[in-house]
């Protein structure tokens, strides 16, 4: 963690032409930049940038302030592809977790315990098991719309990012992604798919997203002001 001035900040060098900010879901403010870029032009950018990040901060407390705590009882409402969807604690289940007849059915021996990284497991796999299918779909749909070809598909824990996209072209997705509405994942699709193409923010990025998807913009901003509360 370095700081320039009273903006901390975590640094992040590749093989880039250009150096961008980004705050981070969980408020990390991450400068990406190339590998030879000097501390003073990295203070440099920040200091120029200096507004812009106070006022996404700003933004980013004021959203989280609204953050959910779901608990693992009956009729608490759990988001799965944009939908709520009560609880129901079951004691004659084979699977962890299922959802059936409008309502997530979790076996009740996984929280009577207390066992609550036991729920939040059940969750997550099942998330991920539905996610490698339907965002494997996604990309092979968008990919040729964006001109790229995608590596292999993941969808695992990615803390503070929604998705990833390797050099290789290998793009990675986090199982939180399945509780967003699809309009949403296919933005998240489409955002790394063109990350392919450019690996920073710049505007040829957003052109190429733009492209693909000429409203970005509102499912960018739907993901910005909903992000928070989908978690567990």
């Amino acid at each position: 963690m370095s700081a320039a001035k009273d903006i901390s900040y975590e640094l992040v060098r590749s093989p880039r032409r250009t150096a961008d900010i980004v705050i981070e879901p969980d408020g990390r403010v991450i400068v990406r930049a190339p590998e030879d870029a000097t501390t003073e032009r990295i203070e440099d950018i920040i200091e120029s940038k200096r507004l812009w990040i106070y006022k996404n901060l700003a933004e980013w407390r004021d959203l989280n302030a609204t953050r959910v705590i779901r608990e693992f009882r009956n009729g608490e409402g759990f988001l799965y592809l944009g939908r709520s969807y009560r609880l129901l604690l079951v004691a004659n289940q084979d699977e962890p977790l299922l959802l059936k007849a409008g309502r997530f059915c979790l076996r009740r021996d996984l929280v009577d315990q207390g066992e609550i990284p036991g729920a939040k497991a059940a969750f997550r796999g099942y998330f991920i098991a539905r996610g490698i299918e339907r965002i494997s779909q996604r990309v092979s749909y968008f990919a040729p719309k964006a001109g790229v070809v995608a590596g292999k598909v993941a969808v695992r824990e990615l803390g503070s990012r929604w998705a990833s996209c390797s050099p290789t072209g290998n793009l990675a997705f986090h199982w939180k992604c399945m509780m967003a509405p699809p309009k949403i994942i296919d933005y998240i699709v489409v955002h790394e798919l063109c990350h392919m193409r450019h690996l920073d923010h710049s505007d040829a990025f957003w052109n190429e997203v733009d492209k693909v998807m000429p409203d970005y913009y509102e499912r960018k901003e739907w993901l910005r002001k909903n992000g928070a509360a989908m978690d567990l």
